[in-house]
């Protein structure tokens, strides 16, 4: 397995710049998988009653450790 590399990539596309974030592995033992980490970035980037088309609205992406194994159910349908 792959796994995770403790980053969060940010892109500002207004600004047209990215950056890495480093994540404390205490993030990935309490929020398990990519689900749990998109939730976790989710709350924690939001604000509470966002307008899903405002741009303080964040789009995330994430994936979890078996991603890209031939682990079953390590991808959207199974192998």
């Amino acid at each position: 397995m792959k796994g995770f590399f403790n980053k969060a990539l940010r892109i500002d596309l207004t600004a047209r710049t990215s950056r890495e974030e480093p994540l404390p592995d205490s993030i990935f033992e309490k929020y398990l998988g990519g689900k749990g980490l998109g939730t976790y970035l989710l709350m924690r980037e939001n604000p509470p009653g966002v307008d899903p088309l405002s741009p303080e609205n964040r789009l995330i992406f994430c994936l979890g450790p078996a991603t890209d194994s031939r682990i079953y159910g390590g991808c959207r349908h199974g192998r």
